[in-house]
């Protein structure tokens, strides 16, 4: 019999890619297609109005008709018959999220409201709720509110209530008619499995990392709710419908229309959500405690597994399982480095940074005394402020593009070692680092300097897709022992994702470069500390 296959699909921030892979881990098929309306940043589809700074919207029928698209191109690619597929995983951006109504019809689809910013999914970069968060930071540290232990004491722009109570008080007449709020892989699997609003899997990874939910104590108390606004305590209590399922968990089974629309076979079981970063740990087949994955692209997000349960000030997120069972999983992350790279190339006037990295790679660490602060869209981890700004300093004349470039990498890996040392500091292990993502395949030099700024080796793994992989061996745990074989998601990850010892991709760090970068960093971070003051 030939081995089981999973379908993994993976809801990046430009596209979705499905990716099959078999129970010894053999990629079989990958496709990607791109969302028809990307990100939507400047205007809503078929208006001319432009949209306030800052927002980053989506279009949720863009998710369905290019899952449709890569899954039926997936399954041409592998030649295989849809019978073969025993499972489906799916991780998405998170916290990505929407109102819909009861029925799970998005509000930005009724006619009413599709004019309406708000009615629209918020992207995970979003960050039009400054001031939301803000106050609910306020009012939950008068309050000392439980929750923030588990967050480094803060709440996060780009989590899900903050959004909830933008649309409130921006939109009311969009809040007044959303009937659930949900993460937008939630919504996808609503849409795959079917079913009413009260039996809708809601992902533990993500209420966990994102809304502020736990097993003990669920979602922030509605006397909180209420103290911030009394609408947003109605909508908590309301309108979050729904059964908590870890990842891996099966959520349902593949509805005949959906079957239908992906190309795929009616009664597939479904598993739960995870978020997209988080996907990349079992994607990587890092199973262990004090391994941290880097998911590195449009940005960046660090996951670690730990034995250890320690509150660390400015971490995004400590939640009891989040990742795997069994552990404590630590959640850290930058908010802009393959964007913060775009942006470059497109302030520069490149195509590529072909023509100058070389010159890049020739300077010396520093940058010739060039240093840039990597806050282009905020800094997530430690400062967890999303209204902080990047900048540049110690140009010259004598300056051009490539110390632009080469100051950029530097500050994303200054960044890098600030979010280690906080862990380290705070009694974390972390013993191993493991990249991933399209950037470590299409830029090698930024995880040399990586290597170089930390003073530690960095793993390459060979998957270009981590997250997707990650997405596959869920959706194996979906199909249950019987059918794969593997009771753990530790055994399925082991199998479907690891490297075998002495086959790794190792960046070595260089110890003489780690000495003149030693300095550096500093200046890092006195540079970091004055942004802070004087914004």
């Amino acid at each position: 019999m030939p081995p089981p296959i999973s379908l993994g699909l993976d809801f990046g921030t430009e596209s979705v890619r499905a990716i099959l892979v078999d129970t010894n881990g053999v990629q079989r098929a990958i496709a990607t297609s791109e969302y028809a309306h990307g990100q939507i940043t400047e205007t809503l589809p078929g208006t001319t109005e432009p949209l306030p700074t800052r927002y980053a919207l989506q279009s949720p029928s863009d998710w369905l008709d290019s899952a449709a698209k890569a899954t039926r191109d997936a399954i041409g690619i592998a030649g295989i018959s849809p019978d073969e597929i025993v499972g489906i995983g799916v991780d998405f951006t998170s916290c990505t999220m929407l109102p819909t109504t009861r029925d799970g019809k998005p509000l930005c689809e009724l006619e009413s409201l599709k004019h309406a910013p708000l009615a629209w999914p918020k992207l995970w970069k979003h960050h039009g709720a400054l001031d939301q968060t803000e106050r609910l930071n306020r009012i939950a540290r008068q309050r000392n509110e439980s929750f923030l232990k588990r967050y480094g004491g803060t709440i996060g722009l780009e989590w899900f209530f903050p959004k909830m109570l933008e649309t409130i008080e921006k939109a009311p007449e969009v809040a007044e008619a959303a009937e659930v709020w949900l993460e937008a892989g939630d919504w996808f699997v609503w849409q795959l499995v079917g079913g009413p609003a009260e039996t809708l899997t809601r992902s533990t990874c993500q209420a966990g990392y994102k809304a502020m939910w736990s097993a003990v104590e669920g979602y922030p108390s509605l006397d909180f709710c209420e103290a911030v606004h009394p609408e947003l305590a109605r909508a908590v209590a309301e309108c979050l419908p729904g059964i908590m399922l870890s990842p891996g968990e099966r959520a349902g089974l593949l509805t005949r229309e959906m079957a239908d629309r992906l190309g795929l076979r009616e009664g597939t079981p479904v598993s739960a959500a995870i978020i997209d970063a988080h996907a990349a740990v079992p994607g990587v087949g890092a199973a262990e405690p004090g391994t941290l994955v880097m998911v590195l692209g449009t940005s960046s997000c660090h996951m670690l597994n730990s034995n250890v349960l320690s509150e660390v000030s400015g971490v995004a997120g400590i939640v009891d399982g989040g990742i795997l069972p069994g552990m404590f999983g630590y959640e850290t992350g930058q908010a802009a480095v393959g964007d913060a790279f775009a942006w470059l190339r497109r302030l520069l006037g490149l195509v590529s940074f072909d023509s100058i990295a070389e010159a890049a790679k020739r300077l010396p660490p520093g940058a010739d005394g060039v240093l840039c602060l990597d806050w282009m869209n905020g800094c997530r981890t430690p400062l967890m402020d999303g209204g902080l700004r990047g900048a540049f300093t110690g140009l010259g004349l004598e300056h051009g593009p490539e110390h632009l470039y080469r100051a950029l990498m530097e500050a994303s890996a200054f960044g890098l070692r600030w979010i280690v040392e906080l862990l380290r500091d705070g009694g974390v292990a972390i013993d191993r680092l493991v990249a991933t993502g399209g950037l470590p395949h299409h830029n090698r030099a930024i995880v040399e300097v990586y290597a170089d700024v930390l003073g530690l080796d960095i793993e390459i793994h060979p998957s270009t897709q981590g997250p997707a992989v990650g997405a596959a061996v869920l959706g194996m745990m979906a199909a249950g022992a019987n059918t794969s074989g593997f009771q753990t998601v530790i055994e399925a990850a082991t199998a479907m994702a690891s490297v075998r010892d002495g086959k790794q991709d190792i960046v070595r760090a260089r110890p003489e470069q780690t000495l003149l970068y030693n300095p550096i960093y500093q200046k890092y971070r006195r540079m970091a500390a004055h942004t802070c003051t004087a914004s």
